[in-house]
């Protein structure tokens, strides 16, 4: 992946990195989408509520807390095995976009719960796409929504 397009799409979630932490860390910046996508597939393909929804728990858990559940697990573990500098706090973007997340999630858990397989299969089969595109490329649809309503192109201050 262009250099060039990884700043960007990390710019659009709200994460302004230098040449040097972007070398470093870029490829770690997927680590709670890559995980996330992962406990997704496997929770919609078992059609299990319970996965689902303790996933969905993670999520809103990253609304409120300085940084996703998932990137405490890379900061301290992963990256002293790997020898790079810790992932940056949760942006509004990155908090927006597992909001949204979250309650997909949980619509998504009630329909298998309630015997409602196919609309379970499709809210989770196009959030697992979304989660996937963005482990995948760092594209982040709904941090894009987050910019176009709430115009938060700035950098914020962590």
């Amino acid at each position: 992946m262009d250099k060039n397009h990884t700043c960007k799409q990390l710019q659009i979630q709200g994460h302004y990195l230098d040449n040097e932490a972007l070398a470093e860390i870029g490829p770690w910046m997927r680590w709670p989408y890559v995980l996330c996508a992962s406990i997704l597939v496997v929770g919609v393909v078992l059609a299990s509520p319970w996965l689902i929804w303790a996933l969905a728990a993670i999520a809103t858990a990253t609304v409120f807390l300085p940084s996703h559940p998932f990137n405490y697990i890379y900061n301290h573990g992963v990256r002293h095995l790997t020898g790079t500098r810790p992932l940056p706090p949760s942006t509004a973007q990155g908090r927006f976009a597992c909001g949204v997340g979250g309650a997909w999630l949980v619509g998504t858990g009630v329909a298998f719960f309630v015997g409602a397989t196919t609309v379970g299969y499709v809210l989770g089969g196009v959030l697992a796409a979304m989660a996937t595109l963005v482990a995948s490329t760092h594209v982040c649809i709904p941090s894009m929504i987050y910019n176009a309503l709430f115009q938060s192109t700035q950098p914020q201050q962590a």
